[in-house]
């Protein structure tokens, strides 16, 4: 067996096919790495929209007011007469069918309700509302304490939310960086408070007949040759200076 001495160099190794089959190695992982699937959840799989968790729905309410009625009363003080106008008014624009006059039966003041009575109808049919949509019925005031009033009722729809203020989850738990539960809710039930008439949300509104009569206008100005826009308002600026 032969020796090295020390002066003999050291036997150099060819590392040319090692490092070769290195780099096919690491080319090999990164491809695999470019196919794994990284997230175990999509971002945007599970919904976290206010307005999903807050929705704006359409019920079913009713609109009450009461009129108060004491037994030496025969006629409807001028106060009363404009909070039945307020109240006729709401129910014009709600689209109710119609509005029930409620008069109360078996108490001290039933005979001043009754006279006072013709003057709540009479305010409804000033305020526009025809006598068939008014229907005048009696209801049990058994075990009311105090003057039973006049009630006036009509059944609408109302857009609404679920009560807010609930809190499921822990706020200081926000290691998935999303709004808490409650959150949008306040800003839902206002929107909700805006809406005229929530039939608005079950359906678009069927389109206006048109107007003949512009049109026709329209029509005449655009054959002789003449502008077809409407003519601006004196009051209106044109900056033509």
């Amino acid at each position: 067996m032969s020796r090295l001495s020390p002066q003999s160099p050291a036997p150099r190794l060819d590392r040319g096919p090692v490092k070769g089959a290195a780099l096919a190695l690491v080319a090999a992982l990164s491809l695999l790495g470019g196919c794994a699937d990284r997230h175990s959840i999509e971002v945007g799989a599970i919904p976290d929209d206010y307005r999903t968790r807050h929705p704006i729905t359409v019920g079913e309410a009713e609109e009450v007011l009461e009129i108060p009625i004491v037994s030496s009363e025969v006629r409807l003080p001028p106060a009363s007469r404009d909070r039945i106008t307020t109240f006729a008014d709401r129910f014009q624009r709600s689209g109710s069918a119609a509005i029930r006059v409620l008069l109360p039966s078996g108490s001290d003041n039933a005979a001043a309700a009754e006279l006072a009575s013709r003057d709540v109808v009479a305010a409804l049919r000033k305020a526009g509302i025809r006598s068939d949509r008014i229907l005048v019925q009696p209801y049990r005031t058994a075990g009311f304490d105090g003057p039973a009033p006049i009630r006036l009722s009509f059944a609408t729809l109302t857009a609404k939310t679920e009560a807010c203020g609930r809190w499921p989850a822990d706020l200081g738990d926000t290691h998935e960086n999303k709004n808490y539960f409650n959150f949008g809710c306040a800003s839902q039930q206002n929107l909700a408070a805006q809406i005229a008439d929530p039939r608005d949300l079950l359906g678009p509104r069927g389109i206006d007949p048109i107007d003949a009569e512009r049109r026709t206008t329209m029509l005449g100005d655009y054959r002789q040759g003449n502008t077809t826009a409407s003519q601006a308002p004196i009051t209106e600026s044109t900056y033509d200076w």
